[in-house]
């Protein structure tokens, strides 16, 4: 019976916890992506009123991107040249993986979406979602699937208790 319990609990928990910095975020710059897609998501997180979309990076919480790696570190370096983490910083954390240049295959596959914060620079979201072909309609189901997922990632029912 103690089995039985357990596996209920277990079972009723969520698998996952959304980042807590997500909740926090209420306006997103989008960077261009591939197809146009920056532009169905920038429709469809409107619509569903999930995040306030913004055209000026300084007045976003977080950026929407679909890669990682040297070339969106860069481009967030220009966007926040005031906020970039430090020459020494970027030293040390170069100098924690022996001194080579952080290079990520993350994001190079289309369909992958992350949203990552603007001042800490850390992913709080990601998701995979390929859309099956480049046609309008394919892309706008895509984005509208990216984003009821996102807004079910904020509901409370998918949050552990803290």
């Amino acid at each position: 019976m103690k089995l039985f319990w357990a596996l209920a609990l277990f079972a009723a928990a969520p698998i996952w916890a959304v980042n807590p910095q997500l909740k926090q975020v209420t306006a997103v710059y989008i960077l261009g992506m591939g197809s146009g897609m920056d532009q169905y998501l920038a429709n469809q997180l409107t619509a569903m009123n999930v995040f306030q979309v913004v055209t000026d990076p300084q007045k976003a919480d977080a950026v929407i991107t679909d890669r990682l790696g040297e070339p969106f570190e860069t481009k967030l370096k220009e966007l926040y040249a005031q906020e970039a983490p430090s020459a020494e910083a970027d030293k040390k954390d170069n100098a924690d993986i022996g001194g080579a240049a952080r290079v990520s295959s993350i994001g190079r596959g289309k369909g992958t979406f992350f949203i990552v914060d603007r001042k800490s620079r850390n992913v709080l979201w990601s998701f995979y979602e390929e859309p099956k072909d480049t046609t309008p309609s394919q892309l706008t189901k895509t984005a509208s699937r990216v984003v009821r997922r996102l807004k079910s990632d904020l509901t409370d029912k998918k949050q552990s208790p803290e």
